[in-house]
């Protein structure tokens, strides 16, 4: 083989060998260092809660048209969360499944007008009061009183029977009037608007409502507030585990500043043409 053959022989096979080796990636830029995310002008939750209510109970709680819980409650509500830097969620839970829900630790809050009574005490960590509905007497229009025994001797007093309202009743009025009882303040009020007696005493919050609708356009909430402890109590706390006693502290702080400030009596004018406190 001339040499010129030969040199071409070996030129080929070299570069037919190179060509069989595998080649390895060209190794590709590296990606711009990622700009910082923007930060935040809003303070990041420090918990997130579940607060729990009826959602039956208007105008303290009920679901609006969306099927979500409002009313005053949830305002009160979404405002000591935002106090408390904490995100919350709202479910409306029977009046039945509220406490044992609680126990069980579906949810964190109850706040669904839990009056405070020995056993939720006994069961429960309650917060400080945050509303109180005091008790009153509605009338018919044309008859105002103020309440006192001497101006209701000898009246017919309606009263819920196995009831506060007619614990106290019985202590203020057993010598003074008479006093009947009804199954439900719902007969009491229909007993007044048919004048089969002259007051009914109850809830102010009930009274009043129902002086809103048509059938309660005869009477008024008339006199002064009564409150007893002893009687009627103290009024309504929300409700939560005895052990979450951080959380309830709180809360307590929130619904405290939210007295202090005025945040609760616009809240409360809002709903209510009288101070529930």
């Amino acid at each position: 083989m001339k040499p010129l053959a030969v040199l071409l022989a070996l030129l080929l096979a070299a570069s037919t060998a190179f060509a069989q080796q595998p080649q390895k990636p060209v190794p590709k830029p590296a990606p711009a260092p990622a700009k910082p995310a923007p930060k935040s002008p809003f303070t990041p939750p420090a918990f997130k809660i579940t607060i729990a209510t009826e959602g039956a109970f208007p105008p303290f709680n009920y679901l609006d048209k969306k099927g979500l819980p409002a009313g005053f409650e949830m305002e009160l509500a979404q405002e000591a969360c935002q106090r408390m830097k904490a995100e919350c969620e709202y479910t409306a839970v029977k009046w039945d499944d509220l406490i044992p829900g609680l126990l069980d630790k579906k949810f964190d809050i109850i706040m669904s007008s839990l009056e405070v009574n020995n056993e939720r005490r006994r069961r429960l960590g309650l917060s400080r009061r945050y509303y109180l509905s005091p008790g009153a007497f509605i009338a018919h229009k044309s008859e105002p009183f103020d309440g006192p025994p001497t101006l209701l001797r000898n009246k017919r007093i309606g009263v819920q029977k196995d009831s506060t309202h007619a614990d106290w009743i019985d202590k203020s009025f057993r010598r003074s009037a008479q006093i009947k009882r009804y199954a439900s303040i719902a007969d009491a009020l229909q007993a007044l608007a048919n004048d089969e007696v002259d007051a009914v005493f109850g809830d102010k919050v009930q009274l009043w409502l129902w002086s809103q609708k048509p059938d309660g356009k005869c009477c008024e909430v008339m006199g002064q507030d009564i409150k007893d402890n002893q009687t009627l109590g103290i009024g309504v706390s929300a409700g939560l585990r005895r052990e979450d006693a951080k959380l309830r502290d709180a809360l307590n702080k929130a619904f405290a500043e939210m007295m202090s400030d005025g945040t609760f009596k616009k809240l409360n004018e809002k709903y209510f043409p009288f101070p529930l406190n």
